[in-house]
């Protein structure tokens, strides 16, 4: 069973809820104002970064894979011969 103590903490806690959820918009809304949305050259230059690596990536990993292909290739046919 409870005891008064936890009935106790309970009825504070719930009491204080309203308190807290205030206090929670209030520093969401401080926190808000702080916020700068990106100007559309910002985007711009970001959105070429990522372009531009995304194709560099690809360019590298069908470097990898070429060589890989190549190499499993080349053994699997030496080991097939002998």
């Amino acid at each position: 069973m409870a005891t008064a103590v936890e009935q106790n903490a309970v009825v504070t806690s719930l009491r204080s809820w309203p308190e807290r959820i205030k206090s929670f918009y209030n520093d969401v809304r401080t926190e808000m104002k702080k916020v700068t949305s990106p100007t559309r050259k910002e985007v711009q230059a970001t959105t070429t970064v990522v372009i531009i690596t995304v194709f560099l990536f690809a360019f590298y990993f069908w470097l990898v894979d070429l060589a890989i292909s190549n190499s499993l290739e080349r053994m699997l046919h030496y080991f097939s011969r002998h």
